[in-house]
């Protein structure tokens, strides 16, 4: 598993092969064919194993060497995921819709969380888990914001109005640097180390972002619109991306943040100089690159899903672990609501809050900070962590992604 070229190759061959029987045969959207028939495959081949070795399927699982998903997409590919969703968004539409995009990334993130953390608290008290309440409080901060990856990817093809597409989109570019700074809040009170104030925490992750990603933009900017060369454009956009979320990594700020004001910063001034043909080339790399990273990371998604068999009473708290996700972020939103004034699209408060709530998809960067609380957290509410957001984040990708339409015509 540590050769690349196989490793590549495999991916490939998965992508390729699932994305053909889904053009063909199955018909669903592109990630959710892949996460599915990925899982399917990755409890194949485990199985196999298990038969083939005579061991039992957790003695496989903890001998076999999984992804380290919290390495490849935190410190390697997310930075480049977002600018690719983020660069379709217009300065404009954030400042006309300010109000409601605040309330639902920060409010929202912040209620959710805590809603959550709560209720498991209840739900390992009634199972006797042997969870605190910081560790719950934790685990509720890594369910409570909805991925990036996973709304700008599936959700902008169920044809939503335009500003409540917005909304969902935006939401969910930003409330993962909310989601960190509470991430780093209640895993340093787990871990018995100084977490800081989660003010002056979220106020460097995202205002320390804001400033770093506009101006390494506006540097970057100025030598994309001012060379002829169309590699050099990409190169320079790359650049952009990746110095943003380097110098945020070194400043412990939020580089998803940063790398979300790259992206529209570059939509504004773009819209503004109109540049449209000149930038052809560019915009296809960073369609095909979306594309790839995204389709990766499915397959890497279902393949490890397998591991949800690693946490004890697995049926029992994967449907626990649902049912509190949903409830925690509907009245999450409802209440959000109420400090938002007039929705968009004439919705009711209780079918925006429905839409909003079955639309917070959940995705890899939910598993990834679940992986990373392994050096602080036991082993078996460890993996109790771990299974239950992969628990989520399958249920949200595939019955919540592949229902979309009909909780959509439901609310409308």
């Amino acid at each position: 598993m540590n050769d690349f070229l196989f490793v590549a190759s495999m991916m490939l061959f998965l992508i390729v092969v699932i994305g053909f029987i889904n053009e063909k045969v199955t018909h669903l959207t592109y990630e959710i064919s892949l996460l599915l028939f990925s899982a399917v495959a990755g409890g194949i081949i485990t199985l196999t194993l298990a038969g083939s070795g005579g061991l039992s399927i957790k003695e496989v699982l903890q001998s076999v060497q999984v992804f380290d998903l919290n390495k490849f997409l935190m410190k390697g590919v997310l930075c480049f995921m977002l600018f690719a969703g983020a660069r379709n968004l217009k300065l404009y539409d954030f400042r006309k819709n300010a109000k409601s995009v605040s309330v639902l990334a920060f409010l929202c993130t912040l209620l959710g969380a805590c809603i959550y953390g709560l209720l498991f608290f209840a739900l390992s008290l009634t199972l006797k888990l042997g969870f605190s309440l910081p560790m719950c409080l934790m685990f509720g901060s890594i369910i409570a914001p909805t991925d990036p990856i996973a709304a700008t990817s599936i959700l902008k093809k169920f044809g939503l109005p335009k500003k409540t597409g917005f909304l969902m989109e935006a939401e969910s570019l930003l409330n993962d640097g909310v989601g960190v700074a509470l991430f780093v809040c209640f895993s340093g009170m787990v871990a018995a180390g100084e977490s800081g104030s989660f003010i002056l925490l979220m106020c460097r992750e995202i205002l320390g972002a804001v400033l770093i990603g506009t101006a390494v933009s506006a540097v970057c900017l100025f030598l994309l619109f001012h060379t002829e060369d169309s590699q050099r454009k990409i190169f320079t956009s790359l650049l952009s991306v990746s110095l943003s979320f380097f110098l945020c990594e070194l400043l412990g700020c939020s580089g998803a943040i940063a790398c979300v004001v790259n992206g529209v910063l570059f939509s504004t001034v773009r819209e503004r100089v109109n540049r449209d043909q000149e930038l052809a080339e560019l915009d296809s790399f960073w369609e095909s690159l979306d594309v790839l990273l995204n389709s990766v990371l499915y397959v890497i998604l279902g393949l490890s899903f397998v591991r949800i068999l690693q946490m004890p009473m697995v049926g029992i708290l994967s449907v626990a672990a649902v049912l509190i996700n949903f409830i925690s972020r509907y009245v999450s939103v409802f209440t959000g609501t109420v400090f938002m004034g007039t929705l968009p699209d004439g919705y009711k408060r209780s079918g925006f809050s429905l839409l909003f709530t079955w639309g917070g998809l959940r995705g890899g960067l939910s598993i990834a900070l679940a992986m990373s609380t392994r050096g602080f957290v036991s082993g078996e509410n460890y993996h109790v962590i771990l299974g239950c957001a992969y628990a989520i984040v399958f249920f949200t990708t595939v019955v919540q992604g592949l229902t979309m339409k009909k909780v959509f015509s439901i609310c409308s």
